[in-house]
């Protein structure tokens, strides 16, 4: 699951710029508005929807912002309706991709889609070309600076955590789905600041890409995560910390 935190890692660079920062805001924005459509306007009932503002506020979103979100969730503003969607595809050098998307026409985002998966290499498939090869847990990022291994021991794992890993800069905690709003919950209860937490898609196993196909991965995932009806995503290619740092600069 290494994969996970050095993703994450590119994707703060990237949200250095105020264009990269409003695109942020509008994934933020579609998750509050569908969690309060499926599970009302009340945080304190709907675990998705809290931790949808939770992320928002991490981000230094306004506050009515947000509550205009929820407005529109419930209904009582006029909005646009999301459909939550999953697509599959392959990438360069045999990998595996999963897109988790929101969008108001299908017709438009899949296209779309399609097209930045042939530009960079790889090909979007049907249900099945690459949903078999990861598992769904729930997963939260934080900060290993700040947060001690005997503190997350005691606080995730007694919430009901599965496991957790050194990922270099951060911890990552893994949960079933249905227990990772409790574990969150105990993590920020505890006052452990969290980077990142979501439903994910995780690769049972991973493939290592260097060189060419490295590149031309990373780019096909940044070109996906770009897009504006894409929320998340996931993939099974893993790339060294030096190979990084080289395509970094």
């Amino acid at each position: 699951m290494s994969g996970h935190s050095k993703w994450a890692t590119i994707k703060r660079q990237k949200g250095a710029n105020d264009a990269a920062r409003g695109k942020v805001f509008t994934k933020l924005i579609k998750e509050v508005t569908t969690a309060a459509r499926m599970g009302g306007g009340d945080p304190d009932g709907n675990p998705r929807l809290r931790k949808a503002i939770a992320d928002c506020r991490g981000k230094q979103m306004p506050a009515d912002n947000i509550k205009r979100a929820i407005q529109r969730g419930t209904g009582e503003l006029e909005g646009v309706s999301y459909e939550e969607v999953l697509y599959e595809g392959t990438g360069p050098g045999g990998t595996l991709f999963l897109v988790e998307g929101m969008t108001d026409n299908r017709n438009r985002t899949a296209p779309e889609l399609r097209r930045i998966f042939e530009k960079r290499g790889g090909n979007m498939g049907g249900t099945g070309t690459a949903g078999w090869a990861f598992e769904r847990w729930g997963t939260i990022l934080l900060d290993k600076s700040k947060v001690s291994e005997e503190q997350l021991m005691e606080v995730a794992l007694d919430a009901g955590a599965d496991d957790y890993r050194d990922e270099g800069e951060t911890w990552l905690v893994c949960t079933p789905v249905g227990q990772l709003f409790d574990v969150l919950a105990a993590v920020e209860k505890a006052g452990l600041p969290v980077e990142e937490s979501r439903l994910s898609y995780v690769p049972s196993n991973k493939k290592l890409v260097a060189g060419d196909d490295a590149r031309k991965c990373l780019e096909l995932a940044e070109a996906l995560d770009d897009h504006d009806d894409v929320q998340a995503v996931f993939f099974d290619f893993e790339v060294s910390d030096q190979e990084l740092a080289a395509l970094l600069g």
